[in-house]
């Protein structure tokens, strides 16, 4: 089951709906093996801080959170943080929730992107690219800073503040008496 807690507000009806994201939720399931039902919640930034402060004592909203049972498992999403990834990464608010609820759904089949060596990140590319979804959660949070785009975006940067200080030492060379 799929719930907005409350209804997201400024998307369009058709944009995202729970009967969508159900179908999507039973797909990805299926997909990561996770056995059992799944309840999924999608709600605001203060109900994400006060779980996740609660069950990982982080007193911060996050984009979302698992909690797996014997057989399936819950789902929490931030409707906000969903929202502002979507505009940031240029997809719908469906396509990212479609995103979250992989990643979720991942959790709950026993997946640790935080001590796996990389096996979490692998599962999730695989299921991204047969789903039809875009970078995938971790992929997005990896390069935020550490892969190859980064290192050129470094790296452009790099040269152009040379070149600054470079067109900036000649203007001073030409103007010392």
């Amino acid at each position: 089951m799929v719930i907005f807690d409350p209804p997201i507000t400024g998307a369009s009806p058709r944009s995202v709906s729970a009967a969508q994201l159900q179908r999507f939720a039973r797909r990805a399931q299926t997909l990561a093996r996770v056995k059992g039902e799944v309840d999924i919640l999608i709600a605001t930034n203060k109900r994400l801080r006060d779980l996740n402060r609660r069950f990982r004592r982080k007193d911060k909203p996050t984009d979302v959170l698992s909690f797996p049972r014997p057989s399936g498992g819950d789902i929490a999403i931030s409707a906000q943080i969903a929202r502002d990834n979507a505009q940031r990464y240029g997809h719908s608010l469906a396509i990212e929730l479609k995103i979250l609820v992989l990643h979720g759904m991942l959790h709950l089949a026993g997946y640790d992107h935080e001590s796996d060596n990389g096996r979490m990140a692998r599962a999730e590319s695989r299921l991204r690219s047969q789903l039809k979804l875009p970078a995938s959660l971790i992929d997005r949070t990896h390069s935020s800073g550490k892969g190859p785009k980064a290192k050129l975006r470094a790296s452009i940067t790099k040269s152009a503040s040379i070149r600054h200080k470079s067109a900036a030492a000649k203007r001073i060379a030409r103007n010392a008496p």
